[in-house]
């Protein structure tokens, strides 16, 4: 029986320039703003300074306790500022010693810790913006009331939410995506 057998012909690497050898390798995997990246430090760092601003905003003032979704506010913002410090910690962990934190369970963590959290924040800041409106609008209690104060820690609130909002998106689609 003739049958034809395939040579295999080896091919020589082509030499390496001298930059091609310093050059930092990227992995694909990478994408700026999941956990490990600057992005992500960014992320991380901007979630716990408007959360502790939107804390220390509200807890500043004397009569946020006799409004129920204020101090839900004061506890969502409190969790979200002790989360997002402590996920900047192992940020900056990660960056300084150079470690992917790519590992399922790691990033499951993450994913179910940011959408813990946000959904947390969102609904606070948005049961506090519906008091707040009712304070000042409806029933024009501003002049006795903190209502600039209370306005601005909602807000501040609002944009603790926008920036956990990408980590969260960023760590789901990297965990489906396995």
């Amino acid at each position: 029986m003739n049958v034809s057998h395939p040579s295999v012909h080896p091919v020589e690497a082509p030499p390496l320039t001298g930059g091609a050898e310093n050059a930092p390798r990227v992995r694909m995997k990478d994408i700026q703003g999941m956990p490990g990246t600057p992005a992500g430090l960014a992320l991380r760092l901007c979630q716990f300074v408007f959360a502790v601003a939107s804390l220390s905003i509200m807890a500043s003032t004397s009569d946020f306790v006799s409004v129920t979704a204020f101090c839900y506010l004061v506890a969502a913002v409190g969790l979200q500022s002790l989360w997002s410090l402590s996920l900047t910690i192992v940020d900056i962990y990660a960056l300084l010693v150079r470690r992917c934190l790519r590992n399922s369970r790691i990033v499951s963590l993450f994913t179910i810790g940011d959408g813990i959290t946000s959904t947390l924040t969102f609904a606070a800041a948005s049961a506090s913006a519906g008091i707040t409106v009712l304070i000042s609008n409806d029933l024009g209690y501003c002049a006795q009331n903190h209502c600039t104060r209370f306005e601005l820690a909602t807000a501040m609130a609002f944009i603790s939410w926008f920036a956990v909002t990408p980590s969260f998106l960023l760590n789901f689609w990297s965990l489906a995506s396995r």
